[in-house]
């Protein structure tokens, strides 16, 4: 059976993280996954995989910190055997729109690598390389130390 290029079947890998919701009226219970994984619907190499969390969030720092540990956990978990189709994996994440984000979803590309694959270094996205002073990298560091 074949589907036209627009419509794009996918298929659920993993959802490794239940959660138990009790009813406290009728006492029934619910499971309901935080993350799942599935095959991108327009991948750059066999196996490119995205995880995502089930709720919405648009950018990382939007994701509580119990929904970030279960997304990164279920990237850990799937890392091994994207890592079996080529031995290594790309992971990648666009955070908003100008950095490339083309669905405001969170989501982590885990895309298998090889040697001689047609994709190149993170650096190679970038024509116009940057010098900084080493005042700039000051200024830099203070602004972005951890708390």
């Amino acid at each position: 059976m074949s589907t036209p290029n627009s419509i794009k079947l996918i298929r659920l890998f993993t959802s490794p993280t239940p959660i138990t919701y009790r009813n406290l009226s009728t006492g029934n219970k619910s499971v309901v996954n935080d993350t799942i994984s599935f095959l991108d619907a327009f991948p750059v190499a066999k196996g490119h995989t995205l995880v995502i969390p089930k709720q919405h969030y648009a950018k990382i720092q939007d994701l509580p910190s119990e929904i970030n540990e279960k997304l990164f956990n279920t990237v850990h978990k799937m890392i091994p055997k994207v890592d079996s189709l080529q031995g290594s994996t790309l992971v990648a994440i666009h955070n908003g729109k100008d950095s490339g984000q083309e669905v405001p979803h969170v989501h982590v590309h885990l895309i298998p690598r090889s040697n001689n694959d047609s994709a190149s270094p993170v650096h190679s996205m970038f024509t116009d390389k940057i010098e900084l002073s080493g005042s700039e990298i000051d200024s830099l560091c203070n602004e972005l130390k951890a708390d």
